[in-house]
């Protein structure tokens, strides 16, 4: 008879607590606590000698918790670096950094993983509890770090790993999300027109009984067009949306179609992939140093590359390097990078210090990245003037060609 898996005890939910209290000294002190229930944060203060007067949960209202995102999670790594660095035990270090951080949700998790550590489970398994925070590739330097008894050297690393190519991440989104706000006001501003604009000039057009320039006459059919149909584009456009969104979330080959069109895009392509090439060096430099074997490195490589088509090339390279390939080897039989990316590996494993030469990769290509954003940026403002340009200007003309061509006749 099949017995019922047993079920998961949920993690205890926090509340925050306003508490007041006499120190050693009688002074009256108060302050606020995060804490499962207020017995606890009585037996926390009494633990730091104060003696509780009054503890009262705070209520809050708020429309959905704040999200957790990757840069709360390097500012984490840093902070708890720094406080290990200075020797404070781990426990208390969660405890400070925790209840000191801005964001909630950050102080729950951050709370949820010293209440792990407290009964006896060692960072590695606390933070593997939380796998949509801390990926493969966090998980293994903190592994490596504990077994190697560097742990904040390797949070340290981690910490500033984080923080590069969350920089990298900021760099492309700019160039992507500038262009394609500015195009996308200038779409709104074109449907406003259409909608609300062209039937005033239409109805004009009809008073003067006279045939309409074609140019204008498309515009006006174009009008028409939208209005009558709105609904439906409204519903299309919707479902174009939730049907591209289940195809990248369920299709991998959908996802290295685009991402195959990315890195072959004339302007955005160089960038992605200098991008992917500088994630590549910085984690496998990051991995290496700390001591995890290449194989187990080039696994979590793989999938902190961003890119589905460098991933792959990523795990064809880990597959070579099992069966005894160097790494310079494995990458001559990829064609994604480039020579001097090679040049480096290969003076890197014949010296001894293939982590220095990954590093140095990594820091060319985030400054290539830099440069290639700042003069992408540049050359976009021109580009985005006259598409908004032509778009808006040409629906004034068209509106306005029949009053011209009436005066002319005049």
């Amino acid at each position: 008879m099949a017995t019922k898996a047993a079920k998961k005890p949920k993690a205890e939910k926090s509340y925050e607590y306003a508490w007041t209290g006499t120190d050693r000294r009688g002074k009256k002190i108060k302050g606020k606590l995060r804490a499962a229930n207020d017995a606890i944060v009585r037996a926390d203060l009494r633990k730091q000698g104060v003696t509780p007067i009054k503890v009262q949960k705070q209520i809050t209202l708020s429309f959905g918790k704040p999200k957790i995102t990757t840069g709360d999670i390097a500012v984490f790594s840093r902070q708890l670096a720094t406080m290990m660095k200075a020797g404070v035990p781990l426990v208390q270090a969660l405890d400070i950094v925790g209840k000191g951080h801005n964001n909630p949700s950050m102080q729950e998790l951050i709370l949820a993983i010293k209440t792990d550590i407290e009964g006896g489970t060692s960072l590695t398994n606390a933070l593997r509890k939380h796998p949509l925070y801390f990926d493969d590739l966090f998980c293994n330097l903190v592994d490596a770090g504990e077994q190697a008894g560097v742990l904040e050297t390797l949070l340290d690393r981690i910490a500033s790993y984080k923080e590069k190519t969350e920089s990298i991440k900021k760099k492309i989104k700019k160039a992507l999300v500038y262009p394609a706000t500015v195009i996308s006001v200038g779409i709104i501003v074109t449907a406003i027109i259409l909608i609300f604009v062209v039937p005033v000039f239409e109805e004009l057009f009809q008073s003067f009984g006279a045939e309409l320039p074609a140019f204008t006459q498309m515009v006006v059919e174009m009008s028409r067009f939208i209005r009558d149909n709105w609904f439906y584009l409204i519903l299309g456009l919707a479902a174009t949306a939730i049907l591209l969104s289940n195809l990248w979330k369920r299709s991998p080959k959908f996802r290295e179609l685009i991402d195959r069109a990315l890195l072959k895009a004339p302007v955005f392509g160089p960038i992605m992939h200098k991008s992917a090439l500088a994630r590549f060096a910085r984690t496998t430099s990051t991995m290496f140093a700390a001591g995890v074997p290449m194989v187990e490195a080039l696994d979590s490589v793989a999938g902190a590359t961003g890119s589905v088509v460098y991933g792959r090339a990523v795990q064809e390279m880990r597959e070579d390097i099992a069966t005894g390939q160097s790494l310079r080897l494995a990458m001559e039989q990829q064609t994604l990078f480039p020579h001097m990316v090679k040049q480096m590996v290969a003076i890197g494993e014949e010296s001894g210090s293939l982590d220095d030469m990954l590093s140095k990769v990594a820091d060319f290509y985030e400054e290539e990245v830099d440069n290639a954003v700042d003069s992408l940026s540049s050359l976009m403002e021109p580009m985005i003037m006259v598409i908004l340009g032509t778009l808006v200007g040409g629906l004034v003309v068209a509106m306005y060609l029949p009053i011209f061509k009436m005066g002319a006749a005049i």
